[in-house]
């Protein structure tokens, strides 16, 4: 494997989740059904594809789209990298960012269900240092200008993103850089100092990270709006404190084990470099490496484990997990949740008082556990996507998975997330016309 170089000038949010339209239209679950099932279920997504991979545009793609009972099929091209010529496949690694975020909601539901932890009790109860917040009179305003929080953070709050907590890659102002200077940022891209996106060092372990966080000002008061937050990253220190073990071995323990995930965790082993796909940045509408296989910063151990953005996967790892969601735990006749744990995590958790809430142009209407949660055409869709264009979405009412996986930062700078939707709706209709 040769060796990349390349800069990548700062993109605010890059470390953020931008859905794009490819997460946000609807998905119509008995034309996906026809879709999946299809001997021609290839015809659009692999043209598109074909269109998306090559000299100048992409290295490569994985799609997958799953049944129950059924083999998951997979669309891929093109390689791990321009200078990798291992080819993408269901078993290539990828960084899923913020599709962490959907695991670490159903951890929580796991507790939830198990009576461990209440839906809507106070995280001080568990995090002390939590129990007296200050919130900002502004939002992104001044740090010390702030008044008693109105109420107390819950863990509904945490996986719904509601809390007020601040997130550093989408907040701007002084809290931002507070954030940065305390070392309280839940998320990696690359070893190289680059420019707008190297944050210095970060704090080590997650009780450190909750710590930090007790003592950062909220954006909002606690249940008032849906803004991104750091939720799901303190809901991992919070599932260490109530169940005595650390984050990686309780999700190790109660998912990954039990749903043959052999190749998701925080960390990418040094035998499995060779299967990690590289991560670039775009640049002026090129792609330049920032994070290659055999010196990326995910070989390391990670300074805690990100439950909002931390985790790699392999598209057959992650679609074990979207298959377990559709199918209400259960997965190959082995039950890892129980179907009213899942069915609460996919539903609305949202608490009453919020309003619609939104981001980079994706209107929010329902929130699960980690997940957005679709709301009238797109009623039973369950998923999220991640920083490096990665989607991963279930059809709670079909079992349908669906996802893409490619590796460029951010999201949104290409239109391919779009495009694919499109694809995938094109291939879909044209199935339904030709029904007898």
């Amino acid at each position: 494997m040769k060796h990349e170089q390349g800069l990548l000038l700062d993109r605010r949010g890059a470390l953020g989740l931008a859905l794009s339209a490819g997460m946000t239209a609807a998905l119509v679950p008995s034309r996906l059904l026809a879709a999946s099932t299809a001997p021609e279920l290839a015809g659009n997504l692999r043209a598109f594809a074909r269109k998306w991979v090559g000299p100048g545009k992409l290295p490569g793609m994985v799609i997958a789209l799953g049944l129950p009972d059924r083999d998951t099929r997979y669309i891929a091209q093109g390689s791990e990298g321009f200078l990798d010529a291992d080819a993408m496949g269901p078993d290539t690694l990828f960084r899923i960012y913020s599709m962490t975020k959907p695991v670490t909601g159903m951890a929580a539901m796991l507790l939830v269900d198990e009576g461990k932890l209440g839906l809507d009790q106070p995280i001080a109860d568990f995090l002390p240092k939590f129990a007296q917040m200050q919130v900002q009179v502004t939002p992104d305003g001044s740090v010390t200008d702030v008044r008693p929080a109105k109420s107390q953070i819950t863990v509904r709050h945490l996986i719904t993103h509601t809390s007020g907590l601040p997130y550093g890659i989408v907040q701007s102002g002084p809290i931002r850089q507070v954030l940065f200077d305390k070392g309280l940022i839940p998320g990696q891209v690359s070893r190289l100092k680059i420019p707008g996106l190297d944050r210095g060092q970060k704090v080590k372990g997650l009780a450190a990270f909750a710590d930090g966080m007790a003592t950062m000002p909220l954006v909002h008061e606690p249940g008032a709006r849906w803004s991104y937050s750091s939720g799901l990253d303190l809901m991992g220190r919070l599932i260490e404190v109530v169940t005595g073990q650390t984050f990686d071995a309780f999700l190790q323990d109660r998912f990954f084990g039990p749903l043959g995930m052999a190749s998701t965790g925080f960390r990418v082993a040094a035998k499995d470099a060779g299967r990690l796909a590289t991560n670039y940045g775009v640049l002026a509408g090129k792609l330049v490496p920032i994070d290659l296989p055999e010196s990326s910063v995910y070989l390391d151990q990670p300074d805690f484990f990100y439950g909002g953005a931390g985790l790699v996967s392999t598209p057959h790892d992650y679609d074990r997990f979207l298959r377990m969601i559709g199918g209400l735990g259960s997965l190959g006749g082995k039950r890892v949740m129980s179907e009213a744990a899942v069915r609460m995590g996919t539903s609305n958790l949202l608490p009453a008082a919020v309003p619609t809430g939104g981001i980079m142009g994706m209107k929010l209407d329902a929130f699960g556990a980690g997940g957005r949660v679709g709301t009238g055409a797109e009623a039973g869709i369950f998923g999220w996507s991640g920083a490096a264009g990665t989607v991963g979405m279930v059809d709670m009412r079909s079992g349908l998975t669906s996802a893409i996986y490619v590796q460029f930062m951010p999201p949104d700078a290409l239109a391919l997330l779009p495009e694919f939707q499109q694809a995938l709706r094109a291939d879909a209709t044209a199935l339904l016309e030709r029904r007898p």
